[in-house]
């Protein structure tokens, strides 16, 4: 009982991590950051041709420093975060125009179904300004005859420029 009422001489512990092991997490914190940073590059460019990405600015700071480890994996969160929301976002836009396009199928096999319905380009997927639209033949009297057809517009309407609002 003696000896552990005795002061022990106290020794000073160690409370920071070894420089190697800190070295070795932030080596593999950058790694995975970029990792995570080419896959948000790649499914940007996925995205790119159909509306792109919903763009986040980057969070920084106003000068040059060095991240700890805390400052990292939050870094490393954040992409991660990113990059799903971007794969969710391009899933969903791949298939609503994957059901527009079987729409506009049916609608070229049955026009008579499908009364006005529209779906443009970018709806399906494709690049332009045209516009698949059902429509009467002949206008009204095709209306009543139950005559429909599939058209496709001619595209884009025509640029104007300063000249020609001016002019009016």
């Amino acid at each position: 009982m003696e000896l552990l009422q005795h002061d022990t001489p106290s020794f000073p512990v160690r409370t920071v991590a070894p420089v190697q092991d800190e070295r070795a997490a932030r080596r593999s914190l950058r790694m995975q950051i970029a990792k995570l940073e080419r896959e948000l590059a790649e499914a940007f460019v996925t995205a790119y041709p159909l509306g792109g990405l919903d763009a986040e600015p980057a969070r920084g700071s106003a000068a040059p420093r060095l991240l700890d480890l805390g400052e990292l994996e939050w870094v490393r969160d954040d992409l991660a975060a990113r990059v799903r929301s971007a794969r969710a976002t391009i899933t969903e836009r791949a298939d609503r125009q994957a059901a527009n396009r079987v729409a506009l199928e049916r609608m070229l096999l049955d026009p008579g179904r499908y009364r006005f319905m529209r779906i443009s380009n970018r709806d399906i997927g494709e690049p332009g300004c045209g516009v698949w639209q059902v429509r009467p033949r002949l206008g009204l009297v095709g209306m009543l005859m139950g005559w429909w057809q599939v058209k496709l517009s001619s595209g884009c309407p025509l640029a104007t420029g300063r000249g020609a609002a001016a002019a009016h």
